[in-house]
C-alpha cells in the first residue's frame, strides 16, 4: 500500500443512495460518475469522505458496447475537477454499473484503470463495493465503507 491509498471510504447513506439511483438510471448500459470529496489523515490512516456525485453520460464507442463498457469524456472531467477545487473538494475516482454481472472490477476495468485508483461498482444485485487499485498491482483491494451522518 501507497502513503496515498485511503484505508476506507466514509459516506452519508443518503449519499450512498443518491449513487446507486444515479448508476442505474443508465441501465441497461452501464452508469457512470465522478466521486468528489476530500482526504483526510495521513499515511496508513486515510479516510476519504465521499461528499458529492458528479454524474456523467456513458461515452463509449461503439456505443452498443456500453452494457459492458463504459467511458468518461475527458471535458466532463476536467469541468468536474475545476469546479470541485473550486470548492475545497477533489475528484476521488469513479463509479459505474454492471448490470449484467457482481460489484467486481472486471479485466476491461483493471486494464483500462490508471492506477493508483479509487472505483466503487455497482453489481446487478444492488451492492455498491469500494475498490482501490495500486500501481503495478494488477489484484485491487476492497475498501471499507464508513457510514457516517
Amino acid at each position: 500500500m501507497t502513503s496515498n491509498a485511503p484505508t476506507g471510504l466514509g459516506v452519508d447513506p443518503g449519499l450512498l443512495t443518491a449513487l446507486g439511483a444515479i448508476l442505474r438510471s443508465a441501465a441497461p448500459e452501464e452508469g457512470c460518475c465522478l466521486l468528489l470529496g476530500t482526504r483526510r489523515g495521513r499515511g496508513l490512516d486515510q479516510l476519504w469522505q465521499l461528499q458529492r456525485l458528479w454524474p456523467c453520460l456513458n461515452v463509449w464507442s461503439p456505443p452498443g458496447e456500453r452494457q459492458r463498457r463504459f467511458a468518461i469524456d475527458p471535458r466532463e472531467q476536467l469541468v468536474a475537477q475545476r469546479w470541485a477545487r473550486q470548492r475545497g473538494l477533489q475528484v476521488l475516482g469513479a463509479a459505474h454499473s454492471h448490470p449484467e454481472t457482481a460489484a467486481e472490477p472486471s479485466p476491461t476495468d483493471l486494464a483500462l484503470t490508471c492506477a493508483p485508483a479509487l472505483m466503487v461498482i455497482l453489481g446487478r444485485q444492488g451492492e455498491a463495493l469500494a475498490w482501490w487499485l495500486e500501481e503495478g498491482n494488477t489484484l485491487p483491494r476492497p475498501l471499507p465503507w464508513r457510514m457516517e451522518h
